[in-house]
């Protein structure tokens, strides 16, 4: 198993923590991403790591120094994020990792507000009965139920709640936690600059969403091929508000690989957004639904993919705005059946995520995207 090094990034201050879109024109709205893309904790790392070694920050943006760890810009070291989670202090000190629901799992609230969970099941159907779909696998995710409810948003799984889901089972509501118990939003007014003469411009106010986190939350951050630091803080997130840096031993839930070798299904569930070529298929998958990839084959059966996101961002040694690219969003499901794998096989995998042999962009792997988990199907 590849080392991983654990750091614990607690919030000093609010925090703006901006996605793609635009805003600053009069009267516009700048929405905060909660959880951020995992590049933030990478931009800040990376930021204090070559601050520390002493590094000219221009003379690494324009490549003329390489880092034993970070590489260079444009050719990436063997720092990469392995992990990217919100997270909170217990009780007792430690930190404990929280979870974005995997897209096949379904809360509802009952009339008192309590919540219960429900699982997606991979469904034949015969399309031949009235029923009529584009959707091109072999079986649709279906939520059965009795009585018709609506689904909440805004719930966070527990560490035990995810090792429960690896396993195959389906949460207890006792392991979800309310984002309203995680943070607030803080609503700011900015102004806009002139900047040519440095200065507030006229009628250019607009707002912006702060995030507040409650006492004892922030990202757990796993950092593998590299050692990050471990005191002082970092600046993350828009503005460069501060960040108390904590290294932390914690040891994420893992599935039974060698059962689910046995088995001979599983699932894909991603725990970063994930740049696919193909839109929502697989790197690896043909048009057929089979799939092979880095020692691990099977045949694709089910999706439960949520609608496409954007990512970008701001390249500091360019100068420039990142290409805009679509995404596979954290938390989506592939089931796969006719499994051939080790469970050697299926660790590494895991460990070295979601890219094709011939897609990988290195600079997007080092700051954590394409992370994925593999679950057990029951």
């Amino acid at each position: 198993m590849t080392p991983v090094a654990t750091v614990f990034l607690e919030p000093l201050d609010v925090l703006f923590l901006r996605g793609n879109k635009l805003f600053g024109d009069p009267g516009s709205f700048g929405e905060s991403l909660v959880p951020p893309w995992p590049s933030v904790a990478a931009g800040a790392l990376r930021s204090r790591m070559l601050v520390d070694a002493g590094i000219d920050l221009a003379a690494f943006g324009r490549g003329e120094v390489n880092h034993p760890e970070l590489g260079t810009p444009l050719v990436p070291g063997s720092f990469s994020v392995a992990a990217f989670h919100l997270a909170r202090r217990r009780g007792d000190g430690s930190v404990e990792s929280l979870f974005q629901l995997p897209a096949d799992l379904i809360v509802m609230e009952d009339e008192a507000g309590k919540p219960s969970v429900h699982s997606l099941s991979p469904t034949s159907f015969q399309w031949n009965n009235g029923l009529a779909t584009s959707y091109p696998l072999k079986h649709l995710p279906v939520l059965t139920q009795t009585d018709r409810q609506k689904p909440a948003s805004g719930y966070w799984l527990t560490e035990a709640g995810w090792r429960a889901y690896l396993a195959g089972q389906t949460p207890q509501s006792s392991r979800l936690v309310p984002s309203s118990e995680l943070w607030k939003i803080d609503a700011r007014v900015g102004v806009g600059l002139d900047g040519s003469t440095r200065r507030a411009a006229d009628g250019r106010l607009f707002s912006g969403q702060a995030v507040a986190f409650e006492a004892g939350v922030g990202f757990l951050a796993g950092i593998a091929g590299a050692t990050p630091p471990e005191n002082g803080t970092v600046r993350i997130g828009g503005d460069s508000r501060a960040a108390a840096v904590h290294p932390v031993k914690v040891s994420l839930p893992e599935p039974d690989y060698a059962k689910i070798a046995k088995t001979r299904r599983c699932r894909f569930v991603l725990s970063s957004p994930a740049i696919f070529p193909k839109g929502w298929l697989l790197p690896g998958m043909d048009a057929e639904g089979r799939f092979q990839e880095g020692g691990v084959k099977g045949r694709v059966v089910s999706a439960a993919v949520p609608r496409c996101e954007v990512v970008s961002g701001w390249d500091l040694a360019k100068w420039q705005p990142k290409d805009a690219q679509r995404v596979a969003p954290t938390g989506s499901v592939w089931w796969l059946d006719e499994l051939e794998s080790t469970p050697e096989a299926l660790r590494a995998f895991a460990e070295r995520g979601l890219w094709g042999e011939s897609g990988e962009d290195a600079a997007r792997r080092a700051q954590g995207f394409n992370r994925v988990s593999i679950a057990a199907w029951k």
